[in-house]
């Protein structure tokens, strides 16, 4: 019987045909220097329209690891990386973007990161700038390891572009909220609503920066980087909605982000040149979502809650090997 993976690489990808070849490269080099048999690596095709799946099929076909290219024809990164779990054996399941690129030393970083943990556990790790000429934003530049206070709510602590967890933390958690995340309604924060759900079950949250990518976003102009700003307030704010009468957690965020409205007079932040007084565009935008989902709920809202789909049921079932030897 073939040993299962110890870590299942995710990559998620729409439309991105051109920029795939730095990615898939960098995974190369990567599993090159991981030990034999120790990682698999998922590409969901999330409806491309361009040459993506042939490029895909291309280089799955020329690798001598294990690769499967899977297909979720709706548009939605929540979907997309459901479909990837439902499809992932590894012991440690990784993720990042189509627009990273992975250091040369990345398996082996992560696996030592992960041996070193007594139980199931979150961690992100340390996203770098790919391009200097890209603006600073979606990086995590912290060069000294962190673990997050339960009690805090999740966004911007570690990112969906470098992020991994434990086969059981999947059993546990379920599946991503299809609401949330690139495509759908609210277009960012399907990574936070994950980190909520598995620090309210007392899963730990953990920041490692020896396992690294490096974020080729491509964003150069202060319009765009104010846009994104926004659609990320706008999706915390959403999650306050949709948590706001399940986890007392929710009341303090809120909290703390109005009393964080004073910082804009004695401590501004000056890095978002778009951006006048951040706290308080931050909390705008937060509101906004909390609005809109109030207001989209009922006709979404399912009859049962979509975090609790069959990913989770379905990998309770598994007995995944965490060995990162031959196969």
């Amino acid at each position: 019987m073939t040993a299962l993976p110890a870590i299942s690489l995710l990559v998620c990808t729409r439309d991105r045909a051109s920029a795939l070849a730095m990615l898939l490269d960098s995974v190369t080099v990567a599993v090159a220097r991981a030990p034999h048999g120790a990682v698999e690596v998922i590409l969901v095709d999330n409806g491309s329209q361009d040459d993506t799946a042939d490029r895909l099929a291309q280089w799955r076909a020329a690798r001598a690891f294990p690769v499967r290219v899977v297909q979720e024809p709706r548009a939605g990164l929540a979907r997309a990386r459901n479909r990837g779990l439902d499809a992932a054996r590894g012991a440690i399941i990784a993720m990042t973007d189509d627009d990273c690129v992975l250091d040369p030393g990345y398996f082996n970083e992560l696996a030592r990161c992960f041996g070193e943990l007594d139980g199931p556990a979150i961690v992100g790790g340390r996203i770098l700038p790919g391009d200097p000429a890209d603006l600073p934003v979606t990086l995590k530049l912290e060069d000294h390891a962190m673990v997050a206070r339960p009690g805090d709510f999740p966004g911007g602590f570690v990112m969906g572009a470098n992020l991994a967890f434990s086969a059981q933390v999947a059993a546990r958690v379920g599946a991503f909220d299809e609401r949330f995340g690139a495509g759908a309604a609210f277009v960012s924060a399907e990574d936070t609503d994950y980190l909520f759900r598995a620090t309210g079950l007392g899963i730990p949250l953990r920041y490692d920066p020896r396992f690294v990518v490096h974020h080729h976003h491509g964003r150069r102009l202060v319009a765009d980087e104010t846009r994104l700003l926004a659609g990320y307030s706008r999706g915390d704010g959403a999650l306050y909605a949709k948590h706001l009468l399940r986890d007392r957690r929710v009341v303090g965020a809120i909290g703390r982000d109005i009393a964080d409205l004073w910082r804009d007079l004695v401590d501004p932040v000056t890095t978002h040149r778009g951006i006048r007084r951040f706290y308080a565009f931050r909390l705008r935008h937060k509101a906004a979502g909390m609005i809109a989902y109030l207001r989209e709920a009922p006709a979404r809202q399912p009859a049962a809650d979509p975090t609790l789909a069959a990913t989770g049921r379905e990998r309770r079932t598994r007995r995944p090997d965490s060995s990162l030897g031959s196969s």
